[in-house]
């Protein structure tokens, strides 16, 4: 049965176990670092007080002046007599 025949010869095959190194390669993120002042306008609010002094003269409507007497400051001794300065 097997006399002369011929054997067929297959290609072969291959079983291969892949082993791992590991090879350090240096690999450079390059990081900038960017201080960045922004300047924006804030008002910033002044107030000027003034004074004024202003002199308001009605006059004494409908009261005749006493001449001046003698004395310490308007009429007299008795500040400024009956004559009202307030309405």
């Amino acid at each position: 049965m097997y006399g002369c025949v011929k054997p067929i010869c297959c290609p072969p095959q291959y079983c291969v176990r892949d082993y791992y190194t590991q090879r350090m390669v240096p690999v450079i993120h390059p990081i900038v670092n960017i201080n960045r002042q922004n300047i924006i306008d804030v008002p910033q609010h002044y107030y000027q007080q003034t004074t004024r002094n202003v002199v308001v003269d009605q006059g004494f409507q409908g009261v005749q002046t006493a001449p001046a007497t003698p004395g310490y400051g308007f009429g007299g001794f008795g500040g400024f007599g009956n004559r009202r300065l307030f309405f």
